[in-house]
């Protein structure tokens, strides 16, 4: 219970730093305190480490919406639901958009402690015929969401340029020569697609006033998108190469961001979520690890799954309360020049992609800017830029 204790603990403040700093995700973390684990082990122990991980990943998927809402700039897993989350904070409900990613969160993860328990016994007996059928699955769900577009030419273009460009940058991740190198090449490439690309067309002067005045939320809409966000997250945790932008690309199939934003963003805050604990139990089942987190796993003798899953359990009740208590000052985002907010958030970004990626980095954000404006010039959905992820995954899926 001691060690149960300190490793939540631990492992909250590591998430709310990943969670709060752009471009700095928990796996960045995990490689840091892997980079140390000589040292710490002898204190910690490796169970009360791999609780210290499990919980700030957990955290991490709940704290991560802060600087996505109030910032624009997303991260792996709000590549895409940065759009509306973004789009309410100029409205001057960010803090709103905040609380239902938030609240997705945490229904997500009510339904993800029994699903990883269900996946344990179910999925082991069909895993080749799932490892089979993932490229065909991901060609129809993306096939339909071309197709479904106004403009299906334009989305096909813009889906298969950013997939090259996704290519190219995963050919080449060996240029990536900062801080952290290969590693945080999606940094720069997401930031560029979603995060620069939208920040362009976003508009001039002050930051509405930000007012709280309770969730729009629809009767009925927790559970349906809970359940929504809970199968695109089990997908892409057991799933081989998928992520959770590939889960809020296939969200976006069902739930339109535009029409239906806070949907969507409870949506991907339960997808989100629910990934991390089902990548939990395939790699408990199957071996596989599917973040930084579990391959950090890897190397460590681990406590079992049932306090893992306690470890997150506490880790996200904490978070929840987290993000409530952060996103309520967003009142201090009033006023600010929102040319100057977001001149200072591109050259932040900007920096942070040449520290921890190198000029080919920084060289990536550019490329992946270029391509995220197109998008907006020609009038179809952001969520096309999503190729840059899908389609190294598609071609890998078939052994490409």
């Amino acid at each position: 219970m001691f060690g149960i204790v300190i490793g939540t603990v631990a492992g909250v403040a590591i998430g709310l730093a990943s969670g709060l700093l752009p471009g700095i995700h928990v796996n960045t973390m995990a490689g840091v305190l892997l980079t140390f684990q000589v040292a710490l082990l002898p204190v910690l122990g490796p169970e009360t480490l791999a609780f210290t991980l499990f919980a700030a990943l957990i955290t991490h998927t709940f704290l991560d919406v802060i600087p996505a809402t109030f910032l624009g700039i997303p991260d792996a897993d709000t590549a895409v639901s940065v759009l509306p989350l973004h789009e309410l904070c100029m409205e001057g409900k960010g803090e709103e958009a905040a609380r239902i990613s938030a609240l997705g969160s945490a229904a997500g993860l009510l339904v993800a402690i029994p699903l990883s328990g269900a996946l344990l016994l179910l999925l082991p007996s069909v895993q080749a015929y799932v490892d089979w059928g993932i490229g065909i699955i991901l060609v129809g769900i993306l096939g339909y969401l071309i197709v479904s577009g106004e403009s299906p030419g334009w989305a096909l273009l813009v889906f298969s340029v950013s997939g090259m460009l996704g290519l190219f940058t995963f050919r080449y991740t060996f240029l990536g020569t900062g801080v952290i190198g290969n590693a945080g090449l999606l940094m720069p490439l997401l930031s560029g697609l979603f995060g620069i690309a939208i920040l362009l067309f976003s508009g001039t002067g002050p930051v509405p006033p930000q007012k709280f005045e309770g969730l729009d939320l629809e009767k009925g809409t927790v559970l349906k998108h809970t359940l929504q966000g809970s199968v695109a997250g089990t997908v892409v945790g057991w799933l081989p190469g998928l992520s959770n932008a590939t889960a809020n690309a296939v969200l976006a199939t069902g739930i339109r961001y535009d029409t239906d934003r806070r949907g969507y963003i409870l949506a991907t805050g339960a997808a989100n979520t629910v990934n991390a604990l089902v990548a939990l139990a395939a790699f408990f089942v199957i071996g596989r690890t599917r973040n930084g987190i579990m391959v950090a796993f890897s190397s460590l003798d681990i406590p079992s799954m049932g306090q893992l899953v306690t470890v997150g359990a506490l880790a996200g009740a904490i978070a929840y309360l987290l993000t409530i208590y952060i996103s309520g000052f967003a009142g201090l985002f009033s006023g600010i020049d929102r040319k100057k907010l977001h001149f200072a958030v591109c050259v932040f970004i900007a920096l942070i992609s040449l520290a921890i990626c190198g000029f080919f980095g920084l060289f990536i954000l550019v490329l992946a800017t270029a391509v995220g404006v197109v998008p907006r010039l020609v009038n179809v959905a952001q969520v096309y830029c999503m190729g840059a992820i899908a389609l190294p995954v598609i071609l890998f899926s078939f052994g490409l």
